[in-house]
């Protein structure tokens, strides 16, 4: 089962051992020790699981997947905390959890619970394809093809291309584009597009050959 898992845990131990663990069983970790930087790896890449500790430097683990869930993000997320009273396990579940694991826990537990959770509630993505001159995005696997070639993008970077192939050689505007691929045009600056548009050209066009994607000065881009 090909799945990326975000484990946040801040014993830095813990964090290693079930990192190993679950390379081990076939699955990509990315770990973090708190929340400080959590919430980037998650807009810009395809995260399958969230495995969350509550006892954290700065913010309460549940509380910050509440508010995770306020935003939008409906990726599953199994606790692994040591508050095990009743009333923290269903805490838990009501600011969003999809499962709660108490500490100290088996391994092969988590792994099969992880397992079941991600069988459950696999990502079901849009057929199809979407072609542009030399370039293919395939839906199915979110995967993008230059020329034939597979060329790796940020699950960010996918979404914005999409975008712009769903509406070729019309003009979108940074606060459409901060709308419909960030899904929130008042808590980012123009900038972000910028720079966001600026990685993706490096990557489709690394020889400034093709100008895929031209900026209409004082409007947006378009790509043509």
């Amino acid at each position: 089962m090909n799945a990326t898992i975000v484990i946040v845990e801040d014993e830095e131990d813990l964090l290693e051992l079930l990192e190993y663990n679950l390379a081990k069983e076939g699955f990509e970790t990315i770990g973090f020790l708190n929340t400080k930087t959590v919430d980037q790896i998650l807009e810009e890449e395809e995260i399958d699981l969230l495995i969350m500790d509550r006892n954290l430097p700065g913010v309460e683990g549940s509380e910050f997947v509440n508010e995770l869930r306020e935003d939008g993000f409906d990726t599953p997320v199994i606790f692994l905390s040591a508050k095990d009273r009743d009333e923290d396990i269903e805490e838990g579940f009501l600011r969003g959890g999809d499962d709660y694991i108490t500490k100290p826990f088996n391994m092969k537990e988590l792994i099969l619970r992880v397992r079941s959770i991600l069988k459950r509630t696999s990502r079901k993505v849009s057929e199809g394809k979407l072609h542009f001159r030399d370039l293919l995005l395939d839906k199915s696997t979110r995967e993008l093809f230059v020329d034939g070639e597979n060329v790796e993008i940020t699950k960010l970077e996918f979404d914005l291309l999409s975008e712009f192939i769903t509406n070729k050689n019309s003009v979108l505007d940074r606060d459409y584009l901060l709308e419909n691929v960030w899904g929130d045009s008042e808590n980012y600056q123009y900038k972000t597009v910028n720079v966001a548009i600026n990685r993706l050209k490096e990557k489709i066009d690394p020889h400034k050959s093709k100008d895929y994607i031209q900026t209409v000065r004082g409007v947006g881009y378009k790509l043509c």
